[in-house]
């Protein structure tokens, strides 16, 4: 077995200026007024304990596609965004060609490529983590159109 750690290539830690957080799925609500409204968002501590280092948070879908008109086209200006699948998924357009992110999967979207997530399941729930949490998001045109999204079922 090799010695994960190299001391020929310290690895860099801020330990001093971050906080151990242990955050239970009662310990923060699910909330609006994140970057979506059609969305909700729960903050998982991370940004606070790295001080603005990195955004972790699960985003739940809260309103139909059919009527949220999803997110446009855009992209971010951040240094790394994963997304992880925790239920349902979500059909993302990465620059002209369409994935289905289903539960399970990890999308790790590199830096300023061009996406629109148009449809999404009622239960869709999604780890996002992205550095640094006051990453910006800006709109753009795409390259290509985008299906329609599917109705959700009615109740």
């Amino acid at each position: 077995m090799q010695n994960v750690l190299n001391a020929e290539r310290p690895i860099k830690m801020a330990q001093g200026d971050t906080k151990f957080v242990h955050n239970k799925p009662n310990d923060t609500e699910f909330k609006s007024g994140g970057l979506r409204d059609f969305f909700l968002y729960r903050d998982l501590g991370v940004a606070e304990a790295t001080n603005g280092r990195v955004l972790a948070h699960i985003t739940k879908a809260n309103l139909p596609p059919e009527n949220s008109g999803g997110t446009g086209w855009h992209y971010h200006v951040a240094e790394f965004q994963i997304v992880y699948m925790l239920k349902g998924w979500a059909k993302f357009m990465y620059e002209d060609k369409v994935h289905l992110v289903e539960a399970g999967d990890c999308v790790q979207q590199r830096p300023g490529i061009v996406h629109y997530l148009y449809d999404y399941s009622p239960d869709m729930e999604y780890l996002e983590i992205v550095m640094p949490v006051d990453y910006g998001s800006i709109g753009c045109e795409g390259p290509c159109d985008i299906p329609d999204p599917e109705p959700w079922p009615k109740k």
